[in-house]
């Protein structure tokens, strides 16, 4: 049991020992080049991640998914924090475990945000495009109130598609009082629609954490199977091909560049707004999660996806 809560991994420093339960995001066991086996593990709690590795070669790679209990201390490897790991053990029915301290949530309820989609797209105003969204949102059930939006990176938390969505339409109602010639009912059906196949396109467990790509993922992807979704769903509602067009499009392009997975580049308004709405969401996600990892007046290391590091502000 235990006798007191466990720090938070993002407040482990060098040098120091950490005892406590963590969850298992990545496991594998590897071979190093002097034919010995190890552990290579990702292992997080809300606060943060960490790549770990143990030594020991006879033990099993725990599942993803799993917590385990884990003692080791913090260390470095090529400027990059990582947990020598000396003991690790499955969780023991005495054992007290706080799930909320060890997987990274969206901020606000799951069932707060999933009724204010709902709330919005109840709001169209067209019955043809309102019944689209609505049709969409119910395939979705439940699996919508923990499903994170990502493996890694941008909101790869529970109930991580919820939040990247609410935040979007949000920043949408703003731009859309000043952009004027938007339309608003367009652009908001967009956005909660854009990423919905992510549903099919990751495996996740219920308590919200994405272990890896589907095969409908690997092959599909959630764009073209969002498309293909949504023109079976227009086509028994009798949507008119013209919208229905245009919102398959939306989905389509809004990862902008073929390199990044879109066939086709936005070409109106309301789809150069999701593109860069959704740009800019999963940015400011990323940004924000990094610098909570370093002290102000320090650098990050260097964010991949961004291709930067970035810089915390010491006031």
């Amino acid at each position: 049991m235990q006798s007191r809560p466990q720090p938070q991994l993002s407040t482990v420093i060098k040098g120091q020992i950490f005892e406590g339960f963590l969850l298992v995001k990545s496991s594998e066991q590897r071979t190093a080049s002097n034919g010995s086996k190890y552990l290579d593990m990702t292992l997080c709690d809300k606060s943060s991640e960490i790549n770990a590795k143990m030594w020991d070669g006879t033990v099993a790679a725990p599942k993803v998914g799993q917590v385990v209990k884990v003692r080791g201390m913090m260390q470095e490897y090529n400027n990059r924090a990582q947990l020598r790991t000396d003991k690790l053990r499955e969780p023991e029915p005495r054992d007290e475990v706080d799930m909320s301290t060890l997987v990274p949530c969206a901020p606000e309820p799951a069932q707060s945000m999933k009724d204010e989609l709902y709330a919005r797209a109840n709001a169209i105003k067209d019955a043809q495009l309102r019944a689209l969204v609505v049709d969409r949102l119910d395939a979705c059930g439940d699996k919508l109130d923990y499903y994170p939006a990502a493996v890694k990176l941008h909101h790869a938390e529970r109930s991580g598609l919820l939040h990247h969505t609410t935040t979007m339409l949000r920043a949408a109602r703003g731009l859309c009082e000043v952009y004027k010639q938007l339309d608003a009912d367009l652009l908001a059906a967009g956005i909660i629609l854009h990423d919905l196949c992510k549903l099919t396109e990751i495996k996740a467990s219920e308590i919200g954490i994405g272990s890896e790509y589907s095969i409908e993922g690997e092959l599909i992807g959630h764009l073209v199977e969002g498309v293909a979704r949504l023109e079976s769903a227009g086509e028994r509602l009798g949507v008119r091909r013209e919208l229905l067009l245009m919102v398959e499009h939306m989905i389509l392009s809004h990862h902008d560049l073929p390199e990044y997975g879109s066939p086709k580049r936005p070409m109106f308004p309301e789809a150069e707004v999701l593109h860069t709405l959704d740009m800019l969401d999963a940015r400011m996600f990323e940004m924000t999660l990094a610098l909570e990892q370093v002290q102000p007046g320090a650098f990050t290391e260097r964010i991949w996806s961004l291709e930067r590091k970035l810089y915390r502000r010491k006031n």
